[in-house]
């Protein structure tokens, strides 16, 4: 597996882009200077959103793709990522938590457990870590957020490729009928919803998720 950080994020220079289009283009630059002929993609939230311009653009590059806490362009409250974004830091701050237990995870005793076990295990690698985000970065994506779920929509069918897509059934930051949405637009696709669980679902149920992302890329 091989993962990146995207233009101006964690450990890579540059200024981070604004437009999903722009970071699959940087995205397919990536994977052709690797000398990649073909991949799978896994995309997580607005990863999930790169990997669908990257099927659409450059459709021989992919063979299979994985998405997850993600959606379509145009869909349904995913312009509203930056309020619910900045409401939960706010919430984060007051209560001395990590704004990802309110972003990922839902506001049940099971969710607020696993919200803090995540955050546990994100802590167990101490050495080579990214930089944290900047401000700059942040608004970046937000922006980037805004315009994809202002866009209209595309054409699904157009992507053939086995496609996992997975979430839980409580998304706040974009919101689970959208995983609904790519599922029944997608031509080819699997559905994983998971119970309990919000954006995170993937991280909260990683026992289950990650045995059936191997079955399925095995296929």
């Amino acid at each position: 597996m091989i993962t990146f950080d995207n233009r101006g994020i964690g450990a890579s220079s540059g200024a981070p882009a604004t437009s999903i289009e722009q970071m699959a283009t940087d995205a397919i630059t990536f994977i052709k200077a690797m000398g990649f002929e073909q991949v799978d993609l896994f995309g997580f939230s607005m990863g999930g959103m790169i990997a669908q311009e990257i099927a659409l653009m450059e459709p021989q590059l992919v063979r299979k793709m994985i998405i997850a806490g993600t959606g379509p362009a145009g869909g349904e409250g995913i312009s509203n990522v930056a309020r619910v974004t900045y409401l939960d830091m706010v919430r984060g701050f007051l209560t001395r938590q990590d704004p990802k237990q309110f972003l990922f995870f839902a506001r049940t005793p099971g969710g607020i457990r696993a919200g803090k076990e995540f955050l546990a295990r994100l802590k167990e690698r101490s050495q080579n870590r990214d930089k944290e985000i900047t401000v700059t970065a942040l608004q970046a994506q937000l922006k980037a957020l805004r315009r994809w779920g202002s866009k209209a929509p595309a054409d699904l069918s157009k992507i053939h490729q086995p496609v996992l897509v997975a979430n839980g059934d409580r998304d706040r930051m974009v919101p689970s009928v959208n995983t609904h949405d790519l599922a029944r637009r997608l031509p080819n696709s699997d559905l994983i919803i998971y119970p309990d669980s919000g954006h995170g679902a993937v991280f909260q149920f990683h026992a289950d998720f990650v045995p059936k992302a191997l079955e399925f890329l095995a296929r």
